[in-house]
């Protein structure tokens, strides 16, 4: 089953024109997440052909502008097409007051709810989950009130062999209980335990998207063990008074967060303008930690384990 990380837009708070404002979809065993909406992101799921009606449930990680401006449009959008799947938004209380006014000229049309899921930033927060699939939310350091996510897997249930069902004539209705960690009592009174007739399940796949943030250790504890980490890196190390100033982070501070948090992969974006190549912050970043990729408009990453 996929799970797998589109890039939309990898660009700082002003597009080029090769990238659009920060923007991701994150297909998870066929739950697609939207991650930050900047400007133009619309655009951007019809050329990945994504279908809009998959989209339910859209995560802000912060407010400012280039990170949310897409959003209205968006919304406007699913109006248009006829959509009747309720929207959940997880973001700063602030944003439904901020686009509140625009959603009550839509409110007479819409055979939708648009429904606000308020952040935490003092402390990670289960936000969402249902049987497979859990997103938990914690705060990050940056200008303003800023959350990333960690999108992870539910643990499956193990493996039953199928020549233990036939040589142990285990019945149907104990399958369940075996594959959740049951041993098997045969006919016989003989106690089968459960790690002779189960195989291990896969471990669970996991992605953490660490929006705008200055260095902050204080991530690696949610965020440890993830098989792949997306962090921002808005300049190189030549402007880092430039970046504290800001409150953003280095090539050189993602990867120390990466390799810090022991990821399976670093995903580095959000590039300020003033860089006409993306090398230099690739180079920077695999100094440290040799797995790295610069964030591409367009391009799909697989989550392995």
């Amino acid at each position: 089953m996929p799970f797998e990380l589109t890039i939309l837009g990898s660009s700082s708070a002003i597009p080029t024109s090769e990238r659009y404002p920060t923007a991701q979809v994150l297909n998870v065993l066929g739950r697609f997440f939207l991650i930050d909406c900047g400007e133009g992101t619309q655009i951007q799921i019809r050329r990945q052909k994504i279908a809009f009606g998959k989209i339910k449930h859209i995560f802000i990680s912060h407010l400012h502008g280039d990170h949310f401006y897409g959003l209205i449009g968006l919304i406007s959008t699913f109006n248009l097409l006829g959509l009747k799947n309720d929207i959940h938004i997880y973001s700063p209380s602030q944003l439904k007051d901020v686009i509140q006014t625009q959603l009550d000229f839509l409110k007479g049309e819409m055979q939708f709810k648009v429904i606000f899921h308020p952040l935490n930033f003092k402390k990670p927060q289960l936000i969402f989950e249902d049987k497979k699939v859990e997103v938990i939310s914690f705060p990050l350091k940056h200008s303003i009130n800023c959350c990333g996510f960690l999108f992870r897997e539910k643990p499956k249930e193990a493996n039953i062999k199928k020549e233990c069902i036939e040589q142990y004539q285990i019945p149907v209705a104990q399958i369940r209980a075996i594959k959740q960690g049951a041993d098997f009592l045969t006919a016989e009174g003989e106690v089968v335990p459960n790690a002779k007739l189960t195989t291990p399940p896969p471990p669970p796949r996991s992605y953490a998207f660490c929006s705008d943030t200055a260095f902050y250790p204080q991530v690696v504890e949610t965020i440890q063990g993830v098989n792949l980490l997306y962090h921002e890196a808005t300049f190189t190390e030549e402007l880092r008074d430039w970046a504290e100033r800001t409150y953003h982070s280095t090539a050189l501070d993602a990867a120390k967060t990466a390799q810090m948090a022991h990821a399976g992969k670093l995903i580095i974006g959000h590039f300020s303008t003033r860089y006409k190549e993306v090398e230099p912050f690739l180079e920077e970043a695999q100094t440290i930690f040799s797995n790295t990729e610069v964030a591409i408009d367009g391009k799909t990453y697989s989550v392995k384990k």
